[in-house]
Formats: C-alpha cells, structure tokens, sequence
C-alpha cells in the first residue's frame, strides 16, 4: 500500500479566530488510538472549545471532542479525555513560559493529516474584547462589499 503525501484538512476552529488574535503557530503530533484515528478519518471531531495546557512538562489538549467510532464497540475511548500533543521538550518549555508570563492561550487552530498522520496546529493566542470582535466583523463586511462592487463593475 502506497504511503499517502500532501496536507489535508480535517476540521478547523473558526470560533478561535472569533475570539483570539493569533499571534504565532505552531505544529504539533497528537496521540491517538486507532478507533480515535478511524474517527478522525471519518471528520468526526470538534475544536469548538478547545484548549492547551502543560502539566509536568508535557502538552495536552483538553476539550477536543472526537466522536466514538461506530465499529469500536469496547475499543472506544472517552471522546473528551486530555490528549496528549507531541512536540520537543524545548518548544514546550517555551510556550510555557510565554503563557505563564504573557497571559496568552494556546489554542488548537486545525486539525489535519500530513504524509498520513495526524498533526494539530496551535495557536499562541491573545483574547480579544468585545470591541476587537466588533472592529474585525466591520472589517469583514467592509471588505465583502468591496469585492461585490469591483465584481459589479468589472461586468
């Protein structure tokens, strides 16, 4: 069986795009059990409330929801234990600390299958206020109407 190459998305976090300014990204191995894993294939999983944290020197995900596979039956896993993240102990030292000192978050952005495993991208993320939300949703409906009139006119 041939390996499998390229990127493919499997579900992002648009509600952390809402919420947070991303600051810097990051690229990180999840571990998993291989229902988890046949889940995943399947796109059945969530980021919506989603969220980092280092205990012990070691990353996990919290929150991340990912269905019970439906031929899983005793092989199943809770869909919402902590699940550990893979990077170097270095890497994690550092986002540690810039949690720990700069009051940021680290939150799951994406999920998605690179040369065939499971990769997580997080975000070191900074939360927005209310006014911020505001700011990028005019922003958002300014720019929509801009590429509807330079469409109009182009006609």
């Amino acid at each position: 069986m041939p390996k499998q190459t390229g990127v493919k998305q499997i579900v992002s976090n648009r509600k952390a795009f809402h919420d947070y300014f991303v600051l810097e990204r990051f690229e990180a191995g999840i571990e998993l059990f291989g229902t988890e894993v046949k889940s995943v294939r399947g796109g059945e999983c969530n980021l919506k409330d989603a969220f980092c944290f280092v205990k012990d020197g070691e990353l996990f995900a919290r929150g991340m929801h990912i269905s019970p596979y439906e031929h899983g039956n005793i092989f199943n896993r809770d869909p919402l234990r902590p699940k550990r993240l893979l990077m170097h102990k270095s890497e994690i030292r550092k986002l540690a600390a810039r949690v720990q000192l700069d009051g940021l978050t680290l939150i799951p952005l994406s999920l998605y299958f690179k040369d065939s495993r499971v990769k997580v991208e997080l975000g070191l993320c900074k939360g927005k206020k209310l006014y911020d939300k505001r700011d990028s949703a005019a922003e958002r409906d300014t720019g929509r109407d801009i590429e509807r009139t330079m469409k109009s006119i182009n006609r």
